[in-house]
């Protein structure tokens, strides 16, 4: 079976996009226009979905993606990007959105690290993570409720040390087929506790 070559297509393309100058429509500078960021999964669905149901346009926001929408080390990639929304971009709220039927929360990493031998990943190396204070299994698993790990991933945000206290953390959940938003956590609520 021949491999597909995205590649190709994608420069192809874009050559076309850009001498007709379809990139002038979505200039704008790199300040989101709303003030804020948003940490939301990687699916697919949410692509275009998500932007839309929020009523956001090229510019007005930041977005972080990864497996689940999660902040999973306080100092890891997904924090560090939102602490330099914060001081770099002016950013006044961030926005966990997680979604309903997240591939994470159904992920068997039991089944995924039997692809990894598959694909030439040796047992040796999984042992040496393992005995090195990595299980993969654990360090791939993402959650087992969507509400909880809103809740969780808010709470590393909101108590970070270097967030400052007048940045709003709120937690939402979006239906993944309609775009419909739950409302989890309040940032706003949490910031008038805290004053």
């Amino acid at each position: 079976m021949e491999r597909k070559n995205n590649l190709k297509e994608i420069v192809e393309f874009n050559k076309d996009f850009v001498e007709s100058k379809e990139y002038e429509k979505y200039r704008t500078t790199k300040y989101p226009e709303k003030s804020m960021v948003i940490l939301s999964c990687m699916d697919t669905r949410l692509t275009e979905l998500l932007p839309k149901a929020m009523n956001l346009k090229n510019g007005d926001a930041k977005i972080i993606k990864n497996a689940g929408g999660l902040v999973i080390h306080p100092f890891g990639s997904a924090m560090r990007s939102i602490l330099i929304c914060v001081y770099e971009f002016d950013v006044k709220e961030v926005f966990i959105v997680g979604h309903y039927d997240c591939g994470v929360s159904t992920l068997n990493t039991t089944k995924i690290v039997e692809e990894m031998k598959e694909k030439g990943i040796e047992e040796k190396t999984l042992n040496i993570l393992l005995n090195s204070g990595i299980d993969v299994k654990t360090w791939l698993h993402g959650f087992d409720c969507i509400e909880e790990s809103v809740e969780q991933t808010v709470a590393k945000v909101k108590n970070h040390p270097l967030l400052p206290d007048d940045v709003a953390v709120h937690g939402l959940i979006m239906n993944p087929e309609t775009g419909k938003i739950d409302v989890v956590i309040n940032g706003f609520d949490q910031l008038k506790n805290d004053l």
